[in-house]
């Protein structure tokens, strides 16, 4: 097992990491392309990704190298030789399940302690590459905005001299108001020797120049002064770093990517303490901010506005103060009748304070609730990241209990079949995965459910399949599930009956007449006594059985193995227009008592769709069993022109 599981292992392992090393490269190929990145620091770049990446590839290799494996055993009838000789299934995979165990063990330690290296070092060069200043690469017929503080405009280049025609250079380097133009016939650009400026050599042109912050001392003029300058050769000197700078990536150390377990727990711990003493400060401070600060100013007394008349036509607010000692820290207020009694400016000043009170106390919660949020997300981070250790280790051996016996059930090896499984369970595990990764990392969920939901979705999935591999069944043959449609249509199997080249035991034809006799009565009188409808409450009272045609069924194929001895090849023909008559029960017939099956039927939404399917068979029956009548009369005709008029001869004679 180990010699066919481990090459199929290790080849679809590279095949999976070269796919999912493909993806990231189409991901960050604009931070890598056009600015003149040495080829070594690309090589040490995809060697960090394909040592990050080697998480997401692992289960899909495991899944797909165990689908190939048990499908080759199956087809080639190697799984089917091992069974008949007595090894379980089980048994069989039993190597195997060791060795995924002890692939999920290494797989958890490569998370917990190169993981961290891996990711702090592919994410600092990255981050350097796109920190790292693109080529020279001017385009014709358009402006190009790479460099720093200029836009430059090439109407012409000559590709293999490096000459530009037909320039036009916009300098804003001291803003948009200060903007230099340049314009010139022909020019070259190239790169100081030690790739820190620009060389930007100029023919035959001009320069204008806005002197607005040269003359400070006349602000009240209109026209602004400018400069205009002619040039047959003008070299300009910009500063424009080339070289690629590797970031320290001690920045990244401190980061949840950058942790091994204890390290993550550590932080968690630390950041939940913070996280804790953050929200107790806001609540106090809101309570004391509020409640607490109203209370204070008035102490145990209750306050009562009340309006006066101080001079004719005008009137104030006086505010009656009296201590409450029977009612300690309640405040009674009446602001409505405190602010009809204020002036219209008094009450306009009053609402634009309450507004400004309100704008500000609106801006200070946004604020702690953001440092809250920051705070949380980061806990988040690295308690997803803490979950992630385990959860990749699991789904390997999550899926070769679904990829062994998903094989052994489909007994179909190669790259065909089980690759297009594989890859539509593993998009289905990334999808689930990564809708709970989002759910945990954005707190609509709590880590630990958002990380393991792909593990709780699929781990009934392997153990069902390991079930049903292990009993031999069949739900993945598709000519099952054929069949079954055909038996609810009505598309029976034609029946089949052949000659016998070594007949023992002649079939009795006297004593088959008057069998045949009374089953083409018997099917008669079925036809005429059983309507197409049948009342609802009588078919669940019966169980949802019809014991009358399975006797039916039962005397035909008592018929058709008796006379199926003759050696008549006519009547060997007619015996196969007997149709196959059974099957046309309730689906839950067979599992169910008379009582269950009274009870189905009496929950009205469950028992009517099965009701009518019955109804349906009820119609395929009753042609069944007209057709056997039909067929009993033609063979009870055979039977007297084949035998006994032959036997009536032989007496004559």
């Amino acid at each position: 097992m180990l010699q066919t599981f481990l090459p199929l292992f290790f080849m679809t392992f590279g095949i999976c990491l070269f796919i999912v090393l493909m993806q990231f490269l189409w991901k960050y190929i604009d931070d890598m392309v056009g600015k003149g990145i040495d080829i070594a620091v690309l090589a040490e770049m995809f060697m960090y990704a394909a040592l990050s990446l080697v998480p997401m590839a692992l289960p899909l290799a495991v899944l797909l190298a165990s689908l190939m494996t048990f499908g080759n055993l199956g087809e080639r009838l190697e799984l089917l030789a091992m069974k008949s000789a007595g090894i379980s299934l089980i048994h069989i995979m039993r190597p195997l399940i060791i060795t995924l165990v002890l692939v999920s063990i290494g797989t958890f330690f490569y998370q917990n302690n190169a993981m961290p290296v891996v990711q702090v070092k592919l994410y600092t060069l990255l981050y350097s590459m796109r920190q790292k200043s693109p080529e020279l690469e001017i385009p014709e017929g358009s402006f190009y905005k790479d460099i720093p503080g200029l836009n430059v405009y090439v109407q012409r280049k000559d590709t293999k001299t490096g000459l530009l025609s037909d320039l036009m250079i916009y300098d804003y380097s001291e803003g948009f108001n200060n903007a230099r133009v340049i314009v010139a016939d022909s020019g070259r650009l190239k790169t100081s020797a030690d790739k820190l400026f620009l060389v930007l050599s100029l023919y035959n042109g001009e320069s204008f120049e806005n002197l607005r912050n040269q003359d400070n001392g006349r602000q009240d003029q209109t026209a602004v002064p400018y400069r205009r300058e002619s040039f047959e050769t003008k070299e300009i000197l910009i500063e424009f770093d080339a070289n690629f700078k590797r970031t320290d990536d001690s920045f990244l150390q401190n980061q949840y990517m950058g942790k091994n377990l204890q390290d993550l727990q550590a932080s968690i711990d630390s950041m939940g303490t913070k996280l804790d003493s953050i929200k107790t400060l806001n609540a106090r401070s809101i309570y004391e901010g509020s409640y607490l600060r109203t209370v204070r100013a008035f102490g145990e007394q209750e306050v009562q506005p009340a309006l006066r008349d101080t001079a004719p036509g005008k009137r104030e607010l006086v505010v009656a103060v009296r201590p409450m000692p029977d009612l300690a820290g309640t405040l009674r207020l009446d602001f409505d009748s405190a602010f009809v009694a204020m002036s219209k400016s008094s009450q306009a000043t009053t609402l634009k304070r309450a507004k400004n009170s309100l704008e500000n106390m609106k801006t200070d919660y946004f604020f702690r609730a953001a440092s809250v949020g920051d705070e949380a997300y980061k806990v988040r981070r690295h308690l997803t990241e803490w979950h992630k250790k385990f959860t990749v280790a699991y789904a390997c051996l999550m899926f070769f209990f679904i990829g062994a016996p998903l094989g052994a059930i489909i007994r179909k090896g190669g790259l065909g079949v089980p690759v297009v499984i594989s890859v539509i369970l593993f998009i289905f595990y990334y999808i689930i995965d990564n809708m709970g990764f989002k759910m945990a990392r954005d707190g609509v969920w709590s880590a630990w459910e958002g990380m393991w939901l792909s593990s709780v979705v699929l781990t009934p999935m392997g153990a069902f399949l390991t079930y049903k591999a292990a009993k031999d069944s069949v739900i993945m043959n598709a000519d099952t599930y054929l069949n079954a449609l055909k038996n609810l249509l009505g598309k029976r199997e034609g029946r089949k009956v052949e000659k016998k080249e070594v007949i023992i035991y002649a079939p009795d034809y006297d004593a088959m007449l008057p069998v045949l006799q009374r089953l083409e009565g018997d099917c008669g009188m079925y036809v005429r006594g059983h309507r197409r409808w049948v009342n609802y409450l009588n078919y669940w009272r019966a169980g949802g059985k019809d014991n009358q045609a399975e006797q039916l069924a039962g005397r035909v194929e008592a018929v058709v193995e008796e006379l199926g001895n003759s050696d008549q090849i006519l009547l060997l023909n007619k015996l196969m227009d007997f149709p196959i008559v059974g099957g046309y029960v309730n689906p839950l017939g067979e599992r169910l008592t008379p009582q269950a099956a009274r009870v189905v039927g009496w929950c009205l939404p469950l028992g009517l769709p099965l009701y009518l399917i019955a109804v349906y068979q009820r119609k395929l029956l009753r042609h069944d069993i007209s057709q056997a009548q039909k067929t009993a009369k033609e063979l009870i005709d055979m039977i007297y022109s084949l035998h006994l008029l032959r036997n009536k001869n032989t007496d004559n004679k």
